[in-house]
């Protein structure tokens, strides 16, 4: 049984309860009422009464304890049953209790499983920014002519995630952990070539954070920076950090079977805050490498 259907006994029977109590409170008043009328009635028997008014008392007085009795039968059949459900909702709660200390213990499990994986992830991603920066060259590549770095991370995205992602991210990243962040509303200006700019961005960034989404493998511009930064990581440059939006495993498939075999952080299942966190722990360990 589950959590829901455990609370949704435990409700019912104390409904049921509840109707049994005003059912009672009800056979309580018409116990006390008839067993007025009784009293009432057989105080006003006289010596005084005629033959034929006593007779018809005698009857009232028979009628007022026939209901009576059946006052007092219907109450004991309502206790009875109270008992019955009180019984019942003492079991139903019990159970109740152990189901949310079983889904308890099933979140909390589920929690670490999440958690690990997370720390899995980040141990990964470590891995290859330290293995990429291990094989970096000297050479120089039509990108990255002078190695100076001025921006730690490039953001490559699609215009239409700003608002359900990527501006939320970028400003979190820089406000939070003071990263400088190459992002296209920033670092472009009114009148500036704007593939020079990215071009800019590219040579000039020492990490490439791709948005993978729906809308970001049908753009020209995102298209480009993409494939700048694949030739980047393989001149031994910065290293492609890919997070998936709103967008399908197979879907990152069809469009590039080399990004979909990188690790990737997922924004169904992680906020935009834990994978900043995620991103700047990188970031930190590539330093102190």
């Amino acid at each position: 049984m589950s959590v829901g259907q455990a609370q949704r006994t435990v409700n019912q029977l104390n409904k049921d309860i509840a109707s049994l109590e005003k059912k009672m409170a009800d056979l309580v008043k018409k116990e006390a009422d008839r067993t007025k009328k009784i009293g009432t009635t057989q105080r006003s028997i006289t010596k005084n009464t005629s033959a034929s008014m006593l007779r018809t008392k005698s009857r009232q007085i028979e009628g007022y304890q026939k209901e009576l009795a059946k006052v007092l039968s219907d109450k004991a059949d309502i206790n009875k049953k109270m008992a019955d459900k009180r019984k019942r909702l003492s079991d139903a709660t019990l159970k109740l209790q152990k189901e949310e200390s079983t889904q308890a213990k099933s979140l909390v499990k589920q929690q670490e499983k999440v958690y690990a994986t997370y720390e899995k992830q980040i141990s990964d991603l470590t891995k290859q920014v330290t293995e990429q920066s291990a094989i970096a060259t000297s050479s120089d590549n039509v990108f990255n002519s002078d190695g100076t770095e001025e921006f730690d991370v490039f953001l490559s995205h699609a215009a239409e995630d700003k608002e359900s992602f990527c501006d939320e991210f970028s400003a979190i990243l820089q406000e939070k952990h003071g990263l400088k962040v190459w992002y296209d509303s920033i670092s472009i200006k009114w009148g500036d070539s704007i593939r020079a700019e990215i071009d800019k961005g590219l040579k000039k960034s020492k990490f490439g954070v791709v948005i993978l989404s729906r809308n970001y493998i049908k753009k020209y511009w995102t298209n480009y920076e993409l494939e700048a930064l694949f030739q980047i990581e393989s001149n031994g440059g910065k290293v492609i950090l890919p997070i998936w939006h709103d967008i399908t495993k197979k879907e990152i498939q069809d469009f590039s079977p080399t990004l979909a075999g990188k690790l990737a952080m997922n924004t169904s299942m992680m906020t935009p805050d834990e994978i900043a966190e995620k991103l700047n722990e990188i970031f930190q360990s590539s330093l102190e490498d």
